[in-house]
């Protein structure tokens, strides 16, 4: 199977929401499918989304087949040019464990490296997240704000793209800034 990364396009944009709500619907249930889709929806609509950091991984055919969006994040206000948040992430189910999210999360590295960014932050099991490098992101200093509730401290890891950008970043992480993600 023959398979390439582009940044977002058009033609992609719909295709690679149903992937993403098809995804974690598989994994979890309808509310999660939906729920992630409509965080990468409202990403894309706020002033942090970033278009070339928005990738999708197709086959021979055309059709989308993983999908990972990067995009600015703040920590209490501050790195907005130093951090991403890389959320969601979404490979088709039957195409898991052939390092798919692997080379779209390589190629988003590679490609915010060139456009100045430092560090990487993500929520998720860390099983899927330490083999591209990320870390507990408690350990330097990044934790998470009041409102977010992980199942375990090692569930928000920060990886560094830049040697030595952890050393000045730091603080509460808090998601509020997006709607589907503040509790009722």
């Amino acid at each position: 199977m023959e398979l390439r990364v582009h940044a977002m396009k058009e033609k992609y944009a719909l295709p690679a929401m149903e992937l993403v709500e098809e995804v974690f619907t598989q994994w979890r249930d309808e509310t999660e499918g939906r729920t992630v889709r409509r965080l990468a929806e409202e990403i894309r609509s706020k002033k942090y989304y970033l278009p070339e950091l928005e990738l999708v991984m197709v086959d021979e055919k055309d059709e989308v087949v993983g999908y990972a969006m990067f995009s600015r994040f703040l920590i209490e206000g501050r790195y907005e040019d130093e951090l991403l948040l890389l959320s969601p992430v979404a490979v088709k189910t039957r195409l898991q464990r052939r390092h798919i999210s692997k080379e779209l999360i390589e190629e988003g590295f590679r490609r915010a490296r060139a456009l100045g960014f430092q560090a990487v932050l993500v929520e998720g099991d860390p099983r899927n997240y330490r083999s591209r490098g990320f870390k507990t992101s408690a350990a330097h200093g990044i934790v998470a704000g009041p409102n977010i509730h992980l199942p375990h401290v090692d569930c928000l890891m920060v990886r560094e793209l830049v040697p030595g950008a952890l050393e000045h970043i730091h603080g509460q992480v808090d998601y509020s800034f997006y709607d589907t993600l503040r509790e009722e």
